[in-house]
């Protein structure tokens, strides 16, 4: 008789694990790597005091001397702020320098952990690299992006509470904001100002005496038709004034007291454009090349050199790689109203005047693709290299 068999009951099933989740080969990065990322740059004594020198104590230096050579010499040093100060801080420093202390951000954000050791140690934690990388990005934009911002608001409170109370147009005061019927009617007022110191073209008006204008100790040339013998009669200078004033019109509708409220946001909006440019793109040279140095070196002279000639230059047969440069694009993105960062009178970008043909011609939308083509570029390399390099 065989033994009875003993049946064997499967073993319980293990309890469910209700401890946290290990994450650390997400490639999300939490809120606490953002926040060493931003602890680390911003312990960084020197690197943080050259952002504010530049970003904020540049044009508060500036303003500041205009306000107390104005307070003390108001004859002799115009008003601290106004549209032509505001145009020419946020164009010719702001945006350019913006542009290099975030590539010098971004540069040492992209290199400190190899330069310093600490690559070796964050690659042992099992943290995922490329969370690693982007976790540098939102760190180093809470950094740069609020400087620019405080730098910008200090130009513009200025540049609008200390704007002159007159427009000087051509040497001569004249109320701001006319319409084109307002301008002829206000120079029909002041003919001798008007025929001596606006521009005009056409024959010559006959013993009309001027002082100090443009045309200074000079019989002035007339309207046309206006030319006679003796002295022009009120009604003829009247006349010659009100097409004076037709012909100046478009650049005198071009100069305000100070900027509008749009012009301020649409700068405000462009300039912090260029700076996360300028850190995204140092950001992932930085880490392809492993070092800082060679880094903000070349985005200096991606700046201040390749943009201007490829911007302005009509090179043969390289049109399409001229494009495709960043700088071009951003230059097109400027708000009409402002100078050409790279030289040039009138506003640059959509509308913005006669200093917008000097540009490469390029779409707006063209220029919207490059943008992205090199945020989303250097981003990819720079995380691919810190994912392939050897601890």
């Amino acid at each position: 008789m065989a033994p009875a068999t003993t049946a064997q009951t499967p073993p319980p099933p293990a309890a469910p694990f209700d401890g946290p989740r290990d994450h650390r080969g997400s490639w999300i990065p939490t809120g606490g790597m953002i926040a060493t990322r931003f602890m680390e740059l911003r312990k960084r004594r020197g690197l943080m005091l050259a952002l504010i020198l530049v970003n904020i104590g540049l044009p508060t230096i500036f303003l500041t001397v205009r306000l107390l050579a104005h307070a003390f010499a108001p004859k002799s040093y115009g008003p601290a702020g106004g549209y032509d100060i505001y145009t020419n801080l946020v164009a010719g420093v702001m945006y350019v320098f913006g542009f290099i202390v975030a590539a010098t951000l971004g540069s040492t954000a992209g290199s400190v952990d190899l330069t310093e050791g600490m690559f070796r140690h964050l690659v042992v934690t099992g943290r995922s690299r490329l969370a690693l990388y982007l976790a540098r990005i939102p760190a180093g934009l809470a950094i740069i992006v609020p400087l620019v911002a405080i730098g910008f608001t200090i130009v513009c409170a200025v540049s609008v509470f200390a704007a002159p109370t007159t427009l000087s147009y051509n040497g001569v005061k004249v109320p701001a904001g006319l319409s084109r019927s307002g301008l002829d009617n206000w120079a029909a007022d002041h003919a001798d100002e008007v025929l001596c110191s606006f521009n005009f073209n056409g024959p010559g008006l006959p013993n009309v005496q001027c002082g100090n204008g443009p045309n200074g100790g000079t019989v002035i040339n007339g309207p046309p038709g206006s030319a006679g013998a003796g002295q022009p009669t009120t009604a003829q200078l009247r006349a010659a004034a009100i097409e004076v004033a037709k012909q100046n019109y478009s650049s005198y509708a071009t100069e305000f007291l100070y900027p509008s409220d749009s012009l301020m946001i649409k700068s405000g909006l462009w300039i912090e454009l260029e700076a996360v440019i300028g850190f995204v793109v140092a950001l992932g040279l930085a880490s392809l090349m492993g070092q800082r140095t060679i880094a903000v070196i070349l985005m200096i002279v991606l700046e201040l050199v390749l943009t201007p000639i490829f911007s302005m230059a009509r090179i043969p047969h390289l049109s399409n790689l001229q494009r495709s440069v960043v700088g071009l694009a951003t230059a097109h993105l400027e708000p009409g109203g402002l100078p050409l960062a790279f030289g040039g009178g009138g506003g640059g970008g959509p509308g913005g005047g006669r200093a917008a043909s000097q540009l490469l011609p390029e779409s707006t939308t063209v220029a919207i693709c490059v943008i992205v083509a090199w945020l989303v570029g250097w981003t990819v390399l720079g995380a691919w290299r810190m994912m392939t390099r050897d601890a």
